[in-house]
């Protein structure tokens, strides 16, 4: 995996999967295939639902080790299988919002494989950009065994 901070407060990783695009994209989109999966290592998933289209709405809700916390944001773009865009929204235990941010993921056929890249941008700080590396590191490890098992 390779990982990168952008001066800009923006995060960008890449990780190859040994699955066809087709797949992987739709580990992304079915609300089935995507509750496996999209959720930190040290979290457990409660609830999430999933309208994937251009204007639809995601909503998730997971137990982490410091409360129940809540993220949700809009597709602004679905373009199967090469692309979505999406915002991205927290809501903490305490009841902190973080400032909305906005991810786009691609998905690179080659040869059968796939790359794909996820770029997460306008982070409001370091230490955020920084806090949801590791929180995406966590679930692209969850996909990679999802799609691998599939």
């Amino acid at each position: 995996m390779n990982v990168a901070l952008k001066p800009a407060q923006e995060l960008e990783l890449s990780r190859d999967y040994k699955a066809p695009r087709r797949r992987v994209f739709a580990a992304w989109t079915d609300p089935d295939k995507a509750a496996r999966w999209w959720v930190p290592q040290n979290c457990t998933l409660v609830s999430l639902k999933m309208d994937v289209r251009e204007g639809g709405a995601w909503h998730r809700r997971m137990q982490t080790p410091g409360g129940l916390v809540a993220k949700w944001g809009e597709y602004r773009e679905v373009l199967a299988p090469e692309r979505l865009v999406f915002t991205y929204n927290t809501e903490y235990a305490d009841g902190t919002v973080d400032p909305e941010t906005l991810v786009t993921v691609t998905f690179e056929e080659i040869g059968g494989r796939t790359r794909l890249t996820l770029r997460h941008e306008r982070f409001w700080s370091e230490p955020a950009t920084t806090s949801h590396t590791g929180g995406w590191d966590g679930a692209l490890q969850r996909l990679l065994q999802f799609v691998s098992a599939a």
